[in-house]
């Protein structure tokens, strides 16, 4: 199955990285049989993929990186680089291959010292690929540092070196960064095409695919994960009573808590599957004994460890919060087209009566005041306000209305 395939929805993209691809491989056979590269090409050494949360940015990123590494025997005979089953294709697609590096926020930023390696690894030629190829999934989380540390890098690229960022929008990446990337938007997914894929590629029921994909809106990831995971269920039930229970402030209080330690709850799962083992593997590469002490030297090592693991918890409870608070405004959103007079595109068609309720009960101004409260909370979240405090206003101006 071709790399493309992954990019449901998204054929116009598809075709302009599949054509930069090949320009991409007849570039690199030019320079290994020495001869002139071609005079026009739509190949370039950084590109910028945006879009809305579930259009598949990273998924883009990672079809164009394993196109470009692709050495299928089908490219000589003119086939399109990305046939999806070579070891370049395999390999870049797990995230295991050499010269594919990827850069993730480990907690709310991407520091300095979480690109320093990789920067200087872009300026090296490819070990065994045909690219060097530096993908960046959170772009908008670059701090000043970092995102100078990536600057200098785009500027200055060697030959091989291709970066891919990844961000919601243009604006959240700097204006002297984009100016010097390609830039590639993704498009929203239709509730139906989303459906269509859980079903074709997971294996899920028709109707448990359509209620997931519609609930979330055409967010791939997000569906995938209501469809097949009943925790996620539970949790996005819990959140859609949330509405009916802020009518005191007793209520609202008891909510508020309840939402932060359901967060801080889905960290310390994260931190129980990955802490322990990436602390095992640590301690052995440093030859420290099991369950014994660890070699003279070592603990500057596992304090950044240890740091890097208390950001990781951080980022995923801020991130549980988010992934609420999108739901709740979804909620609202419906309880505004309810009271504007029209049903279609509903989202939370399984939370009907609630939606009714309060679609009686209020006015639409009063829906709108409360999908703002929701918006400054998710803002005061990003200004690292304490969670359980900006949570506790929102649940306050849920009430009032």
């Amino acid at each position: 199955m071709p790399v493309w395939d992954d990019l449901v929805g998204q054929e116009k993209l598809s075709e302009q990285l599949a054509a930069a691809a090949r320009d991409a491989d007849a570039l690199v056979t030019a320079a290994t049989a020495g001869t002139p590269p071609p005079e026009a090409s739509k190949m370039t050494h950084a590109w910028l993929f945006t879009g809305p949360p579930g259009a598949g940015r990273t998924t883009a990123a990672r079809a164009f990186a394993a196109a470009l590494q692709c050495v299928s025997p089908d490219r000589a005979l003119g086939g399109i680089p990305g046939c999806g089953f070579c070891d370049g294709c395999h390999t870049a697609l797990l995230g295991t291959h050499a010269d594919v590096s990827t850069v993730a926020a480990v907690g709310t930023q991407i520091l300095a010292d979480d690109m320093r390696d990789t920067v200087r690894k872009s300026f090296t030629s490819p070990a065994n690929g045909r690219w060097q190829v530096i993908l960046v999934e959170d772009a908008e989380r670059l701090n000043e540092k970092s995102a100078n540390a990536v600057l200098k890098a785009v500027e200055e690229p060697a030959p091989r070196t291709v970066w891919l960022l990844c961000a919601p929008s243009v604006e959240d990446v700097l204006p002297t960064i984009r100016s010097r990337c390609r830039h590639l938007n993704l498009l929203t997914l239709s509730v139906d095409a989303v459906a269509d894929m859980l079903v074709r590629r997971d294996g899920i029921e028709p109707e448990a695919a359509y209620a997931a994909a519609r609930a979330t809106q055409g967010h791939v990831d997000r569906a995938r994960r209501l469809a097949t995971d009943p925790r996620a269920r539970e949790r996005r039930a819990a959140v859609l009573k949330m509405p009916l229970r802020v009518e005191d402030i007793g209520g609202c209080l008891k909510a508020a808590q309840e939402l932060v330690d359901a967060a801080t709850a889905d960290s310390k799962q994260l931190a129980e599957e990955v802490d322990v083992k990436e602390t095992e593997e640590m301690r052995a590469a440093l030859g420290g004994a099991q369950g014994g002490r660890m070699p003279r030297g070592t603990a500057g090592v596992m304090k950044d460890l240890e740091d890097k693991q208390k950001r990781r918890r951080t980022r995923t409870q801020r991130d549980s919060l988010d992934l609420a608070l999108t739901e709740l405004t979804g909620f609202y959103r419906d309880v505004l087209a309810l009271q504007l007079g029209s049903r279609l595109a509903l989202a939370n068609t399984d939370a009907e009566d609630a939606l009714e309720r309060l679609a009686r009960g209020s006015s639409p101004e009063a829906t709108l005041r409360r999908i703002d409260a929701i918006a400054a909370c998710r803002d005061a979240l990003d200004r690292n306000v304490a969670p359980l405090l900006a949570v506790e206003a929102m649940t306050m101006a849920l009430r009032a209305g």
